[in-house]
């Protein structure tokens, strides 16, 4: 029995499946973006386990960076005011970026990424999101590249955390709900 078995309700999404669609979304990108200058963005601290893995299976030469942006705090629930804690440091014009996300709930933080990388004259911004929980959406946003869509679960595991815990689960799991209530 594992130290985290008493928080987890089931695992939503297998180490195995996750497996899988990285490698899927990999091949894709590869294709979308043959030829053309692309930068990888991670958004963390969520999306580092998935950019992990997806950086490996993308067959172009790429440039990385991280940012990190949050609208949560130590809640379940969005508070709409996006922090941009770090910024990207490498110059982005005329370059096509891909933000790798963990998940896209409310919409507010990556509306704010996506519109102060914009301002920053792109060739273009894609999102690629783990996930999708547009039952949860409050800004009109989509992920150009999306791993799965999910319900209205709290779900942590393969990045994703509840109050910076959790993230070290190796499959995506529903938390229990004594966990974050």
């Amino acid at each position: 029995m594992s130290n985290l078995d008493n928080v987890v309700e089931r695992v939503a999404i297998s180490r195995e499946e996750l497996s899988d669609k990285v490698k899927e979304l990999g091949k894709k990108i590869t294709e979308d973006y043959q030829g053309k200058d692309l930068v990888l963005i991670c958004v963390l601290r969520g999306a580092i386990v998935f950019f992990s893995d997806l950086l490996r299976q993308i067959d172009l030469p790429v440039t990385i960076d991280t940012l990190a942006a949050s609208s949560y705090g130590n809640s379940s629930v969005s508070s709409g005011k996006v922090i941009i804690e770090k910024d990207i440091s490498v110059d982005i014009q005329g370059k096509h970026v891909l933000i790798i996300e963990d998940i896209i709930d409310s919409g507010y933080t990556m509306n704010s990424v996506v519109d102060m990388l914009k301002s920053r004259s792109p060739a273009s911004v894609k999102i690629c999101a783990l996930l999708d929980k547009p039952s949860r959406r409050q800004v009109d946003i989509k992920g150009d590249y999306v791993a799965y869509t999910v319900g209205d679960e709290f779900v942590a595991g393969y990045g994703l955390d509840y109050a910076q815990l959790y993230r070290n689960l190796p499959d995506i799991c529903v938390l229990k709900e004594s966990v974050y209530r």
